[in-house]
């Protein structure tokens, strides 16, 4: 019985085996694989880049796809408009392509397109913590038309996915909104941190900013640092794009503007 008969009979997408494609097994694309594949639904995985112990990767894209109802695409906003492509030519006609790279507005729309010319759904997807944290748990938010039925599809496998309104790049949006204050937080505490090692306070600082951020403060202050410098060129990117969000609404930008500088300036001093 397919997923979607199942659907029919039962109310429920979880009482048949769904088949999910992962495309891109970084990161986050490899916790996604192998954590909906211990929820039980059955998931192919694709990337030419990488071999990923405990995952059911394929050779080929077209070989990854083809039978999924759900595709995940997890390969970087820059590759999301070309795996797309490289993706829907094939896919059956209907099925859902997910979007789950941090990318503009216009990437994510650009993407949308690409899907909807060939006659596959597709929603936006914004992933708002790091995956490492909960892998496949990690909270979501789904915009476009496509965004209830992947939010009803994922939800039984411990995905939680909220459904916002707006269309596609909503979700993108709220997730820029959202980078904007939490990688401005950890720019502060980076920059904070450095001049209390000048002064020779770094511990009697770095004690005063995790006691502010409650009980688990001195974690968060380790997780903003670290997190910082080994994702400093996705980040990068990423408020670039947050950047051109607030220019284009015209809003003062101070602040991210100078987050933007301090990550441009950790990768100029590993070129």
């Amino acid at each position: 019985m397919s997923t979607i008969v199942a659907r029919i009979v039962t109310g429920s997408y979880i009482d048949a085996m769904t088949r999910i494609a992962v495309m891109g097994l970084g990161e986050a694309g490899s916790r996604y694989a192998r954590g909906l594949a211990a929820a039980g639904a059955e998931v192919a995985g694709y990337d030419p880049h990488v071999v990923v112990p405990g995952v059911g990767q394929r050779d080929r894209l077209a070989e990854c796809v083809d039978g999924a109802e759900i595709v995940l695409s997890l390969v970087g906003a820059r590759a999301s408009v070309e795996a797309a492509r490289d993706a829907v030519a094939w896919m059956a006609p209907g099925t859902l392509l997910a979007d789950l790279n941090t990318a503009a507005l216009e990437t994510k729309r650009a993407v949308a397109e690409v899907a909807a010319a060939a006659g596959m759904r597709v929603t936006d997807v914004a992933v708002l913590a790091p995956v490492p944290r909960a892998d496949h748990r990690t909270p979501l938010l789904a915009s476009g038309g496509a965004a209830e039925e992947f939010a009803e599809r994922m939800r039984p496998f411990g995905v939680p996915v909220d459904v916002v309104p707006g269309g596609i790049g909503a979700a993108a949006r709220l997730k820029l909104l959202r980078a904007t204050f939490m990688k401005g937080l950890a720019a502060l505490v980076l920059e904070s941190l450095g001049a209390a090692r000048a002064a020779g306070a770094e511990g009697w600082l770095r004690a005063q900013i995790a006691a502010e951020l409650g009980p688990d403060g001195d974690a968060v202050v380790d997780r903003l640092v670290a997190g910082t410098y080994t994702h400093a060129e996705r980040r990068e990117h990423e408020m670039r794009d947050a950047l051109a969000l607030l220019d284009e609404a015209g809003v003062p930008a101070d602040m991210t503007r100078s987050t933007h500088a301090w990550l441009q300036r950790i990768l100029a001093e590993r070129a």
